[in-house]
């Protein structure tokens, strides 16, 4: 994709130690920008009430600064029910909701004690989901224990039990790298921006794998811009379209509820679909190299702005793997579970034979080699980026690249010697 902006970013030589990671921004001229905007921007004191007692929404003024919410009970569903404008106990002002899943909410909400604003997990008020929401607050102090800097992991403030919610307190950041691919309409990033965001992500993933923590389920949604700021961008000399990118690079991931010890029960059904790794699928249990999968699965998603493998169904998932990556080998479909063996006939993927629906082997059939995919999306660096994918997405775990292994990967290493 032509790109009037291509800009190289400054990296210091990775390491294992904590560090701050320096502020990473788009060079780029007024010329290039349509629109600098996006939180905070422009209208930054909607943002940040000037006092405790003053709050920038009008009608917020009728409520008493300490004053709890009435009691409205949950949804049906077990979440917190909450109205804009409510306390949060006396510290925390709600402003917006910010998102929901299957865990509960995440609320915008002021801090009159720091005078910040933070994002809020409300987890529902049922108990599997509260031991889950412990789990992941066990898990984010142990990680930020190590990562004092707070360059790589979202970070935890605090936490607390309300109204039968566990509620998680974290640094408020920007917006995920697929809010960033929908209001693109899934056009694709730059390389150079794909590059730096690749680097950053297998940093924080070598920096999890260093204390025998396994992510399990990194995906876009899950991998947040540190400032909401952003630029729109012409994408042509004639300017007859735009997009929208990050004014700063900087990421963080975040969603730590689904992160396990290496040593513990391996064998369960990890990941969120397009980024599960075939390991998961065969039943043959799995590791740090699942994390691994994921990371090719986004770099590829980010060169081509759409998902690699999109499916809902196991059997078609294994076949859009073999029609991108080539056929599995003998050995891990001998090794497969009893429960994978539904999808193999005679040694091999029961394919096409096995389809759900015809639809189903026309998506498949549709589906370019990776090699293809990448040089249809990407002007320079495509060898070097395919040659990292291919390490990323080796079939075998034991095979598959560490983190460490592939930030030495000349994608990375070429650019910066350029440079």
């Amino acid at each position: 994709m032509e790109m009037e902006l291509l800009t190289e970013f400054p990296h210091a030589h990775m390491d294992r130690r904590p560090r701050k990671r320096p502020r990473l921004t788009w060079d780029v001229t007024p010329a290039q920008i349509g629109l600098l905007c996006g939180q905070g921007v422009g209208d930054f004191a909607s943002l940040v009430a000037p006092t405790d007692q003053t709050c920038p929404l009008p009608f917020y003024a009728k409520v008493t600064r300490n004053a709890s919410p009435p009691q409205r009970g949950d949804d049906k569903d077990g979440h917190y029910k909450f109205a804009v404008g409510d306390n949060l106990t006396p510290r925390y002002k709600i402003y917006s909701k910010m998102g929901e899943g299957t865990f509960g909410q995440v609320l915008e909400c002021w801090d009159r004690e720091k005078k910040e604003m933070v994002a809020i997990k409300i987890v529902r008020g049922i108990e599997k989901y509260r031991e889950a929401a412990m789990i992941e607050i066990d898990m984010l102090q142990q990680l930020g224990k190590h990562d004092k800097a707070g360059s790589r992991c979202v970070q935890i403030r605090t936490w607390f039990d309300y109204r039968n919610h566990i509620c998680i307190v974290f640094e408020k950041l920007g917006s995920s790298l697929y809010d960033y691919l929908r209001k693109n309409s899934y056009r694709p990033f730059p390389i150079d921006l794909v590059r730096e965001l690749g680097r950053q992500l297998l940093e924080s993933v070598a920096f999890m794998h260093d204390l025998r923590l396994i992510h399990t389920d990194l995906k876009p949604e899950n991998i947040l811009f540190v400032s909401p700021e952003y630029i729109e961008v012409l994408e042509n000399k004639v300017g007859l379209s735009s997009m929208r990118l990050p004014k700063s690079s900087a990421i963080k991931v975040i969603d730590f509820g689904s992160t396990t010890n290496d040593g513990e029960d391996l064998s369960y059904i990890v990941s969120t679909r397009h980024y599960r790794a075939p390991e998961v699928i065969l039943g043959m249990g799995w590791s740090y190299p699942c994390d691994i999968w994921s990371v090719g699965c986004i770099l590829a998603e980010l060169c081509s702005g759409e998902a690699l493998f999109q499916t809902h169904e196991n059997l078609e998932h294994l076949a859009m793997m073999e029609r991108v990556l080539g056929p599995l080998p003998q050995h891990m479909l001998r090794r497969a579970d009893r429960h994978a063996d539904k999808y193999l006939r005679r040694g091999r993927l029961y394919w096409p034979e096995g389809a759900k629906s015809r639809e189903s082997i026309r998506a498949v059939s549709k589906l370019p080699r990776l090699q293809n995919l990448v040089m249809e999306h990407v002007d320079h660096s495509a060898g070097d980026l395919i040659d990292l994918l291919h390490g990323l997405l080796k079939y075998e775990p034991s095979g598959r690249l560490t983190a460490y292994e592939a930030l030495r990967h000349p994608f990375f290493t070429r650019n910066r010697r350029r440079s």
